[in-house]
């Protein structure tokens, strides 16, 4: 196993080297600079700010400064945010977006497998079509409907709870941005875990645990959920990265100030580090869920071996 571990963590070096190569020259194709405005700088003024941050330089000199500074551990400073590098704002930006996306995904895998479980128990009720619609619903509403309408009836007309910042990191500021991420979430979960139970009820191993006279709840909880939950294990890779590294149209909705805000004020300013940094924390999350997963995968189907 640590075999494997060692593997993909070598063979992920190129994959996030592509990444940055790619994300580095598309970020300069982009038009516009970092240091453009309505009102254009005086040519003395962007000649010393291009020579500060080494935009003087050929492309492919800039790249190779990147990616030494890079090598070293340091992300380089914000073209924009000009007292703050880039660590210091993914630092306090991160945890904020961490704490949301972990919250939200708890939330959401713990109401998707009840919701999923009960359908699947109950195929072709009332209670599974009724499970089924809202499930389908919950996928189809994107997160930019369903961010204001919850800022704008739970905060603006009934004012139960803000209607947007993060305050001290409170319950109340994070309940609406927490629902809002979980929502699509719990849909998502709840399909894969109805379908998933659905196969693993008819599956021989079951039958013949119930042949066993092995009660019901264990018969569903310990042989059923553990089969049912391989697909939502493979979903989970990539739902936990994009969660855990932050949203950018709750966060930018809701005002607040994780990576995900960081991200889209970045691209728009063409702070060009930011994003650069941004993109590598997304992209080192990505490598490490995926190969969570696989392991998680490994422990929950005995078929699976990676020796």
């Amino acid at each position: 196993m640590f075999g494997y571990v060692l593997r993909r963590l070598l063979g992920a070096i190129p994959t996030l080297f592509l990444i940055i190569t790619l994300s580095f020259f598309l970020m300069r194709v982009a038009p516009g600079g970092p240091f453009d405005r309505e009102r254009a700088l005086e040519a003395k003024v962007l000649e010393n700010l291009n020579r500060v941050f080494h935009l003087d330089r050929p492309l492919w000199e800039q790249y190779l400064y990147y990616l030494g500074n890079l090598a070293r551990g340091d992300l380089g400073p914000s073209f924009i945010y000009r007292d703050f590098s880039v660590q210091q704002l993914l630092g306090s930006g991160l945890p904020i977006s961490i704490q949301l996306g972990a919250t939200a995904l708890l939330l959401a895998l713990l109401i998707g497998s009840v919701l999923g479980t009960i359908a699947a128990l109950r195929q072709n009720s009332w209670v599974d079509y009724g499970v089924t619609a809202v499930a389908t619903f919950g996928i189809t509403v994107p997160n930019f409907v369903v961010a204001p309408l919850l800022s704008l009836v739970f905060g603006v007309w009934l004012s139960l709870l803000p209607a947007g910042g993060w305050g001290n990191g409170g319950p109340a500021n994070m309940l609406l941005p927490v629902i809002t991420l979980a929502l699509p979430q719990v849909a998502v979960i709840a399909r894969l875990i109805r379908g998933s139970m659905i196969e693993a009820l008819r599956s021989d191993h079951v039958r013949t645990a119930r042949a066993y006279g092995l009660p019901a709840r264990m018969v569903v909880i310990v042989h059923a959920m553990r089969a049912a939950c391989l697909p939502v294990v493979s979903y989970l890779g990539p739902a936990a990265a994009a969660l855990l590294t932050g949203s950018v149209v709750v966060e930018t909705i809701f005002g607040l100030p994780g990576i995900g805000r960081y991200f889209v004020q970045g691209a728009l300013n063409r702070d060009y580090t930011l994003v650069m940094g941004t993109v590598i924390i997304i992209a080192v999350f990505v490598v490490v869920f995926n190969l969570v997963v696989d392991l998680i995968y490994a422990a929950l189907d005995p078929r699976v071996r990676y020796d």
